[in-house]
């Protein structure tokens, strides 16, 4: 009896997953390094520049001294930086995955809306005038417009068109009520003037400790979400065939970007195109899985953060230009010519 043998098997069948799982591997580790780059960039460069000695010394010998004192300062700064990137990063890339919509960023759901909402009206009508208050107000704000968004959106027959809707309804409708607000009180119009632009400069270790907990909280949700997203990214039919409960992930994912999102906007303002930007070009060397683009959005989203502040301080020196202006001057072309590329522009 003649038994075929079995076709020849080609040489890159079976190496390709391996080595692509490497590629992303060592992509961390490089993309790692760079933050680190970055956040030693940070420390160093500023009105004025010290040396690696000088940050070295304030680091870990600090005496007090005049450089010292800056290093210190720019620490804070450069870990709010650190820390509000991360979490824009992660809650751009599960909201991008929540709503099948790649262009889909923080402000899609009305969140920055209910933080700036918040702001003024504690600015106006309850007299805060402190940046401990603002960030109180700021997070409750974004955690109750996005309660809000998934109510409407259905709540157990949420669906990524009814949350859209939802949020861009809430998002104009606040809108309208912070303008209304600023007209009619002066004092409000400078404040809000302020924090609405996004600044890294509020950076201290009270605005670190009061938001610390609710980053690290939705990071962890964050990250955990990977596998059911991935399951929905195929639909919702072939989500349920793998086990996946679309309400509770969805309504899980919307809790994650509403704390991550909430938090980082109360410390240091709306910022933009960082959670549109950085998943979006993530996605496309990663490919879809978010098992890969969650760590990589949370890495590379402060590398872009960091790097506008550190620029903001060079571009303007004595003075500084705030981050939130940095980010929309280099997000606005490079999103444009990424979207243009329909491959990086697909989920």
């Amino acid at each position: 009896m003649l038994v075929e043998s079995p076709p020849e098997q080609r040489a890159d069948d079976v190496p390709a997953p391996p080595r692509r799982r490497v590629a992303r591997s060592l992509g961390l580790l490089v993309s790692v390094a760079i933050l680190v780059f970055v956040m030693l960039a940070s420390l160093a460069i500023g009105a004025k520049d010290l040396s690696l000695d000088q940050v070295w010394h304030g680091l870990f010998e600090d005496t007090g001294s005049y450089s010292d004192v800056v290093v210190a300062d720019r620490l804070s700064r450069t870990v709010l930086g650190l820390l509000a990137g991360a979490a824009l990063g992660l809650s751009g890339a599960v909201l991008q995955a929540l709503t099948r919509n790649p262009l889909a960023d923080p402000g899609l759901l009305g969140i920055n809306a209910g933080a700036s909402a918040a702001v003024v009206t504690a600015i106006t009508f309850f007299g805060v005038t402190s940046l401990s208050g603002y960030v109180w107000f700021a997070f409750f704000g974004a955690a109750a417009v996005g309660a809000l968004v998934w109510f409407l959106g259905g709540s157990r027959g949420a669906t990524p068109v009814r949350l859209v809707l939802a949020g861009t309804a809430i998002s104009a409708a606040l809108y309208g009520y912070i303008q209304a607000v600023m007209i009619l009180d002066d004092a409000a119009l400078g404040r809000m003037r302020f924090w609405t632009v996004g600044s890294l400069s509020s950076g201290n270790a009270s605005t670190i400790e009061q938001v610390l907990p609710f980053l690290l909280v939705g990071c962890a949700l964050a990250l955990l979400l990977a596998r059911p997203l991935n399951a929905m990214a195929m639909g919702d039919d072939t989500a349920k065939a793998l086990g996946a409960d679309l309400n509770r992930t969805r309504a899980l994912s919307m809790l994650a970007a509403t704390v991550l999102c909430g938090a980082a906007t109360a410390a240091c303002g709306p910022i933009v195109f960082v959670g549109l930007m950085v998943p979006h070009v993530v996605r496309s060397f990663t490919g879809p899985d978010l098992r890969w683009i969650l760590p990589y959005a949370a890495i590379l989203s402060p590398v872009l953060l960091i790097g506008a502040d550190v620029i903001g301080r060079i571009v303007t020196r004595p003075a500084e230009l705030q981050v939130g202006i940095v980010t929309a001057i280099l997000g606005g072309p490079v999103f444009i010519l990424l979207v243009r590329r329909r491959r990086t522009a697909q989920l």
